[in-house]
């Protein structure tokens, strides 16, 4: 069954940091407005069709024999605030601030931005959890994961694994590369299973870097799974993975110690040896 009813805008705090605790996810329904929404979506449409953006945007050529990967012409955006007004912006927004800090009783810092078209027949990425990849320490990264479409199993949706934030970070195994564009796939742990998380424009996931997620090809002939993504930390961490570099909310610097092996872009792991 799909999860709808995790919260909604005017929910109350005890709530969402009740969800969050137990769960390892909440949704803050309605938290961003139709207007704002098509407002980011026109930003990135303007920047995809600006061409390339090294080491941020960096579509491939398809190519005349065969069927072409919708994700050669669509790759996600990485990191879009060190280049877009916008992004910056919304990375950095109050409301997922307060949120934010409401679900971690501290200050946080935000450490990455995505986002991802998932145009129609585009795959999606194997069950996974983020701090694999961000690699905080102590404790772990959250993310912000704002929807820009209607999102669901047709297109895509994501999907998570109650419980699996209190777990540690697991050994991946490698995915099926049919079906997702990264290589490691996590899988469910006996007696848990993968849930839908089926969304609106402007509501927003937050969830647990230790939360097993992800999500399956989208299926729909027509429609795209636009989403912006946000991952912070808590003020109290000490170190993290070279490739994201702190800032403030307010935008300021805050370098944190390095910790070792993490990537930019969730591909660069072989999945060997226990973490």
């Amino acid at each position: 069954m799909a999860v709808t009813d995790r919260g909604t805008a005017g929910a109350a705090a005890g709530d969402l940091v009740r969800h969050f605790e137990e769960d390892g996810f909440t949704v803050a329904r309605g938290l961003f407005a139709p207007a704002e929404i098509d407002a980011l979506c026109s930003e990135f449409a303007a920047l995809h069709s600006a061409g390339p953006v090294p080491g941020h945007f960096e579509p491939r050529a398809t190519g005349t024999a065969g069927s072409a990967d919708p994700l050669y012409v669509f790759p996600r955006v990485m990191n879009p605030h060190r280049i877009n007004g916008t992004a910056r912006r919304f990375l950095l927004e109050p409301r997922l601030r307060a949120v934010l800090e409401l679900l971690l009783g501290e200050e946080v810092l935000a450490a990455q931005s995505m986002f991802y078209f998932k145009p129609p027949g585009a795959r999606g990425q194997a069950l996974h959890q983020d701090n694999f990849y961000l690699r905080v320490e102590p404790g772990t990264c959250v993310a912000a994961w704002i929807a820009c479409d209607v999102i669901d199993r047709g297109n895509g949706g994501l999907e998570v694994v109650p419980g699996t934030h209190g777990m540690d970070v697991f050994c991946p195994e490698e995915a099926d590369e049919g079906v997702s564009f990264a290589r490691e796939y996590v899988p469910p742990p006996p007696g848990l299973s993968a849930v839908p998380v089926d969304m609106e424009p402007g509501d927003v996931l937050f969830f647990n870097g230790s939360l097993v997620h992800g999500s399956g090809p989208n299926h729909s002939g027509d429609r795209f799974r636009r989403s912006f993504i946000g991952h912070y930390v808590g003020r109290s961490a000490e170190r993290i993975g070279r490739y994201y570099p702190t800032l403030s909310m307010g935008g300021e610097p805050v370098p944190l110690l390095e910790s070792e092996g993490a990537g930019p872009c969730g591909t660069e792991f072989a999945p060997t040896g226990p973490h």
